[in-house]
């Protein structure tokens, strides 16, 4: 894991903080984010680090091991599960807010498939756990499929997306 705060937890911390500054994403205003890979070695032999522009991940261990075996430190599809689960609970958030709902809790969980045949993500599968007083299911699965459809690592990934969201 990336660290100890779940997906879910960060998002319900950045919705306060939203809530509370009354903050709005900037229309028309390109946002760049940017990480650094430093791969020393051979493809199996070798190792890496990551760093992110945030200091999130400061020099983070990856390496064969970590991408295809069980070793210690992070890959790049845990990162990409990570964006997904975090990008689409925030995208959802905003959808619910947009509809006039403030969830309690949104727990996402995304699950990358990778095709080492391939070489290629092929699919993602988010698990969501909502509870969001006051909305009915239909209206919630038509928010649910508009977070699916329109958050931005949603429209990044070419794979297939799929979604099972309970609504507590």
């Amino acid at each position: 894991m990336l660290n100890s705060i779940t997906a879910a937890r960060y998002i319900k911390i950045i919705f306060q903080i939203h809530s509370v500054c009354k903050l709005q994403p900037q229309k028309n205003q390109i946002m760049k984010r940017h990480a650094t890979a430093v791969w020393n070695g051979s493809g199996k032999e070798g190792s890496g680090h990551l760093t992110t522009q945030s200091g999130t991940l400061s020099s983070t261990q990856y390496s064969f091991n970590t991408r295809f075996a069980e070793g210690a430190g992070t890959n790049p599809e845990e990162l990409v599960a990570a964006a997904h689960a975090g990008c689409f609970a925030m995208k959802l958030s905003f959808v619910l807010g947009g509809a006039g709902f403030t969830p309690e809790s949104l727990e996402a969980t995304a699950t990358i498939n990778l095709d080492p045949a391939q070489g290629a993500i092929t699919a993602s599968h988010i698990v969501l756990k909502a509870k969001v007083p006051g909305i009915s299911k239909e209206k919630f699965e038509e928010c649910t499929a508009d977070a699916k459809a329109n958050c931005p690592i949603s429209k990044l990934l070419n794979a297939e997306i799929t979604l099972d969201a309970e609504l507590l």
